[in-house]
């Protein structure tokens, strides 16, 4: 049957809609399923501190669990493939930060190139690190320890959470600005290095804030600054680094990224719901409160921050020769 071309019309339109709609659909249902947050670092460490909180926030927002799972090792990077190789429909989520602003540098045969196979979502928080030492620790202060750093080369262990975390490429940007060699020890992760540094095993840190401060308040570590261009609001009697080294920074960062061509409207919702809890009083107190400073903005501000970071890492590693272990 020949149908009128104004029928003809009005169907074809309706037909090439579907496809738009069902999407929209999609997005509208969103979350439809318990959704997976990825974190490339050990139960009990700085990405925990951030991710538990958000994703409790967002579970009561949007009504679906959402799961914490800990993926460690080489850096963030098998956690990053695991939501890389996801489907693209927001139910799995990674938690970005700087370790992969440094891996991309760092690690010269990724399968991934994270800048491209990710869209950002949105940036949570930055987050200090922390110059420590052991209360026994001669030196007091960081004019204090470079003297002593320098009067003894190689005999100071400088401790990190692992390869080209941001503790270990804090301790290398301060190793090459203050002039001193230390010699890195990598750990899987924050907690079993503090445990050697509270041990005497290893003599310094530049730990994440989040997973040292009750240590610092509990007096089992002695901070000697803070590692960001403005001082803490959780140490405000502690200077930075920055004072003894001029130009010194070194700071974390999180948030949350979901594979690309993850639909606009899945990332806008992720978006808004993310900058709502980091503005949330209670929210805002208790990352403040473990050294964080929250980060509210678009996508694209995030996904800016990533770039910044990257080539500024970047820059470090190919200065350094740092090599992934």
């Amino acid at each position: 049957m020949k149908l009128p071309r104004r029928q003809f019309l009005h169907l074809t339109a309706g037909a090439l809609a579907l496809p738009a709609l069902s999407r929209i659909a999609g997005a509208q249902a969103y979350p439809s399923r318990p959704v997976r947050i990825i974190v490339g670092f050990p139960p009990g460490g700085v990405g925990d501190f951030v991710a538990r909180p958000m994703g409790q926030w967002l579970q009561e927002r949007l009504g679906q669990p959402f799961i914490i799972e800990n993926r460690p090792g080489a850096g963030g990077n098998i956690a990053t493939e695991a939501v890389i190789r996801a489907p693209a429909d927001g139910h799995t989520i990674l938690l970005a930060g700087v370790n992969h602003a440094i891996g991309a540098t760092l690690y010269e045969k990724l399968s991934f190139n994270f800048i491209q196979d990710i869209a950002p979502v949105a940036g949570i928080v930055r987050t200090p690190n922390v110059m420590e030492v052991i209360p026994s620790f001669p030196a007091k202060s960081v004019s204090e320890f470079i003297a002593y750093a320098k009067a003894n080369p190689g005999k100071i262990n400088m401790a990190s959470s692992g390869n080209g975390t941001v503790t270990h490429m804090a301790g290398e940007l301060f190793k090459m600005m203050a002039g001193v060699n230390m010699a890195h020890v990598p750990y899987r992760g924050s907690p079993p290095a503090l445990t050697d540094l509270i041990g005497g095993q290893v003599q310094v840190m530049f730990d994440n804030m989040p997973s040292s401060i009750e240590l610092i308040r509990a007096g089992k570590l002695r901070p000697l600054a803070v590692t960001s261009t403005l001082r803490s609001q959780a140490l405000p009697d502690m200077p930075t680094v920055g004072d003894f080294v001029p130009g010194y920074e070194a700071s974390g960062f999180f948030g949350f990224a979901v594979p690309k061509n993850t639909p606009a409207e899945i990332i806008d919702t992720l978006n808004k719901e993310i900058n709502a809890g980091i503005a949330e009083p209670k929210m805002k107190a208790r990352l403040a409160d473990l050294g964080s400073t929250v980060i509210r903005g678009s996508p694209a501000d995030f996904g800016r921050l990533i770039t910044e970071e990257t080539e500024k890492w970047g820059r470090l590693i190919r200065a350094a020769h740092i090599k992934p272990e």
